[in-house]
């Protein structure tokens, strides 16, 4: 995203927001296809000093293979921006992502509950 300037909305509740069309660009579709439960894990190819900011902070957390849904979640911000995040960096070679498990059933109960106790040690 060259040339992408922040714009920084500021709430006295919430603090500095970005919003969410900004962050990816005003893009709305993601060039790669990804699942909430994709798994994502940095290929070592890039730096963060590289990226720009949202970019570096989503590939920080990729360290080890993390959910699309946990960096939505960690980032605050919706899942599509994420998704067109992770295209750019897919893209760059910065990032390989791998689908979930057919055997995965995304409306198991015991599933979903682990996932939720994931996210809610992380943040």
């Amino acid at each position: 995203m060259p040339g992408f300037e922040e714009e920084r909305l500021l709430d006295d509740a919430a603090g500095p927001l970005v919003r969410p069309y900004t962050v990816s660009g005003g893009r709305t579709n993601p060039t790669a296809d990804f699942d909430l439960l994709s798994l994502v894990k940095s290929t070592g190819r890039m730096r963060p000093s590289q990226l720009e900011a949202e970019q570096a902070a989503v590939l920080l957390l990729c360290h080890e293979p993390v959910s699309v849904a946990e960096i939505a979640a960690h980032l605050r911000l919706p899942a599509m921006v994420v998704k067109v995040l992770l295209s750019d960096l897919v893209e760059y070679g910065a990032v390989t992502a791998h689908a979930p498990e057919a055997a995965l059933d995304p409306t198991d109960l015991n599933l979903l509950e682990a996932l939720l106790n994931g996210l809610q040690r992380r943040l």
